[in-house]
């Protein structure tokens, strides 16, 4: 069938739509003819019988590519226009510009073919509700996304065959720049930034912990180098965690060629839509590994051991030791695991933080609560162990001494070359700016005035670094000499004052046990008070200590009687949180003289025994009630009823000083609040005026009950009312 007779009356009264479409913004910018060709559709519309009015040219897809990686705007577009029956023909240069995967490609067929829609290419017309041109369609989509395909497979085979060889050029990291010849590393010729990076892997041989060294840099207060690709310059800012942890990561600064060591997956979100995202792999998994492929900063081995021991100080799983050593004083923490459950023990201080213990309470749970697999004080375990560490360590005393004498000069070294080569690179900033400011020309006023602010700058930054340098060159602790060195060595050869001396922390001796020892498994034997340890040292040898523990002693602080016995008579009326503010408003502590609160008043009544407050259900008559409670049965504010109990009107009581007032509601309380006063009664201004009397006086009497009160709780005028007799007598002479 020809394309004349495919296209009908029906067709030409919708509108035509020419899909413009290019993979990607290169190909848009450089490949032209390609753009002009897919603009000249609008022509050949026209030739099929199409008026101009009704040519629609959707090219919002220019530099997007058709696999479906991405959500193409003008393509749902498209669809959306076809499956409202609004289109009679989809005009493409080829098949490859609609769609580049099926998926997408049948999706439009599928549609075309239900609202009676033609497809056009650079071929010829297709309509896909017959069969012949559905077929012929779906083999053109097939070829489209074979094409792909092999495009893509074409390309990266050759990428990882280069890749292979290690010649394959990708971005590599701060301190490495690429050489003449074929997959060539070298150094970065700036000796600040090699120093640099050799100065971390140092610090964390020393520390253990890419933390500590970036508290290091953050305390001497030096700077990383950052560039952001080969070409940029390097830019020197503040060290941050990330860049620290990445240069210790990254095989290449151990001399090896790495490629594929991450993985683009499609997966579907919640709304159905595919979305790419990148796994990092396990090293066992990387596409190409070539270890001594160039010379590195660290050797293979080293990187390794670096590995290992950054997935140490993560927080470790279950049954596993380790994790990163820590401020706090306890010996064991990361380390120690229970003999009974095989589960790693926590770490817990008391008495302000400064006695340790261990424990675990994931054994089993009881209503919500965990359970104690263990519980025991660290002070008597973590003693027998620095003695057994330190019997171990008898033979190294003298070369632990020896590297303690020159630590401290080897650190205030390390910063200071790092402020040097930081002098020196500003005395080449400046010289370079000036270099640049001579060579303008004079009457290029514009040009010259940037150059003289930008001299002018790196002159004062080469000024304090100049400074910071002198600064540093004075506190620099003078270095030892050998007589000194020699009397140290006589004082050091005693590791056990080494280690109680107070300028070693609890961080260092911590990081020295984990030298030699693996894990502490213990056990506690509450019937004998003996703690057993078993100690798994660094290449497997295994020993056991037993450690005797305190016995505990009774408890010789008690609550004095005066204050259980008001505990006893609040809990009846009052909730432990009502009861903690009245203890501490009668100014009463705790036995250890901490102030009340809650959970301490529930302590102290479950100690004791004494049962806790339970609310009544409703408010029957001659109930007593607090204030609250009173003012909502009365319909009244809280405050109107704390000024009648100020004035003496109703009556009250109060458990103890400082406890809440609470009132027995009677019939006659009700009745003496009423939402309307009676015949005769009066205002308290009012009476006051007819009994020439003060406002004290009248309620002086109400109280004797002389004269008749009520309140009113509704209306415009709510208050107190004076009902005032006919017959009035004198009831104010002296008696």
């Amino acid at each position: 069938m020809s394309d004349a007779l495919k296209i009908t009356s029906s067709h030409l009264a919708r509108v035509t739509i020419i899909y413009l479409r290019q993979s990607s913004a290169a190909q848009v910018e450089h490949n032209r003819e390609s753009t002009d060709r897919q603009y000249a559709l609008v022509h050949k519309a026209g030739d099929l019988g199409w008026p101009a009015d009704q040519v629609v040219v959707i090219d919002e897809d220019l530099g997007l590519t058709g696999s479906g990686a991405v959500a193409r705007s003008g393509f749902a577009r498209l669809t959306a226009e076809v499956a409202l029956g609004h289109v009679g023909l989809v005009l493409g240069l080829e098949v490859s510009r609609l769609a580049r995967n099926n998926a997408d490609w049948y999706r439009l067929i599928d549609l075309c073919g239900l609202s009676d829609t033609l497809i056009g290419d650079a071929d010829g017309v297709y309509h896909p509700a017959l069969f012949n041109d559905r077929l012929l369609l779906g083999l053109k989509g097939t070829m489209s996304e074979a094409e792909l395909y092999v495009l893509r497979a074409r390309l990266n085979g050759g990428i990882r065959n280069k890749a292979a060889r290690g010649e394959l050029r990708r971005g590599l990291p701060v301190g490495f720049v690429w050489g003449e010849a074929d997959g060539e590393v070298r150094f970065h010729p700036d000796e600040a930034v090699r120093t640099v990076i050799a100065c971390v892997f140092q610090r964390f041989a020393e520390t253990g912990s890419a933390r500590r060294v970036w508290l290091w840099f953050r305390s001497e207060r030096l700077t990383f180098p950052l560039q952001m690709h080969q070409r940029a310059e390097i830019r020197w800012v503040e060290a941050s965690y990330t860049a620290i942890h990445h240069v210790l990561s990254n095989p290449a600064y151990a001399g090896a060629y790495a490629y594929g060591k991450t993985r683009r997956e499609t997966v579907l979100d919640g709304s159905g839509a595919r979305k790419k995202r990148g796994r990092h792999l396990p090293q066992s998994e990387w596409q190409v590994l070539i270890k001594e492929h160039h010379d590195g900063f660290i050797d293979w081995r080293t990187y390794e051991t670096n590995q290992a021991r950054l997935a140490a100080n993560t927080r470790p799983g279950p049954h596993k030791a380790g994790g990163a050593v820590r401020e706090g004083s306890a010996l064991l923490q990361g380390l120690v695991s229970c003999g009974h459950c095989g589960r790693r023990l926590k770490t817990h201080y008391r008495g302000r933080n400064t006695t340790p213990g261990y424990h675990y309470a994931g054994k089993t749970v009881v209503e919500g609560r965990g359970c104690y697999c263990l519980n025991v004080g660290g002070v008597q375990i973590d003693e027998a162990i620095a003695k057994t560490f330190l019997a171990a360590l008898e033979p190294a005393k003298l070369a632990a001494t020896l590297a303690a004498a020159e630590r401290i000069e080897l650190d205030t070294e390390a910063a200071l070359k790092q402020w040097r080569l930081g002098a020196e690179r500003a005395a080449y900033e400046a010289s370079r700016a000036e270099r640049r400011y001579l060579a303008v020309d004079p009457d290029n006023r514009l040009v010259a005035r940037g150059l003289e602010r930008e001299w002018e700058q790196r002159l004062a930054e080469l000024e304090a670094a100049k400074d910071e340098l002198a600064r540093r060159l004075e506190q620099r602790p003078r270095i030892l000499g050998q007589a000194e060195r020699e009397r140290l060595l006589a004082l050091g050869a005693d590791l056990a004052a080494v280690w109680d001396a107070p300028t070693t922390t609890a961080r260092d001796r911590k990081e020295l046990l984990r030298t030699l020892i693996e894990e502490v498994i213990l056990s506690v034997d509450r019937d004998e008070k003996v703690a057993h340890l078993t100690l798994r040292w660094k290449g497997g040898a295994v020993s056991d200590l037993d450690v005797p523990l305190p016995r505990s002693r009774p408890a010789t602080v008690r609550t004095d009687e005066e204050t259980l016995d008001l505990v006893r008579r609040l809990a009846t009326l009052y909730p432990d949180a009502v009861i903690a503010g009245i203890l501490n408003r009668q100014g009463r502590t705790t036995a250890r003289g901490h102030r009340f609160e809650a959970n301490r008043v529930a302590h102290l009544r479950n100690n004791w025994r004494i049962p806790c407050f339970q609310p009544k259900q409703g408010g029957s008559e001659g109930e007593v009630m607090t204030i609250a409670a009173a003012a909502a049965v009365l319909n009244v504010a809280p405050s109107t009823l704390h000024r009648r109990l100020n004035d003496g009107l109703i009556q009250g009581e109060q458990v103890t000083p400082g406890a809440p007032w609470r009132i027995r509601m009677t019939d006659e309380l009700i009745t003496s609040f009423t939402e309307v006063a009676g015949d005769g009664f009066i205002t308290m201004q009012e009476a006051t005026r007819v009994l020439g009397v003060t406002r004290q006086t009248v309620l002086h009497r109400v109280k004797r009950g002389e004269i008749e009160a009520a309140h009113v709780t509704k209306g415009n005028k709510k208050g107190l009312r004076i009902k005032i007799l006919d017959r009035q007598p004198n009831l104010f002479e002296r008696v």
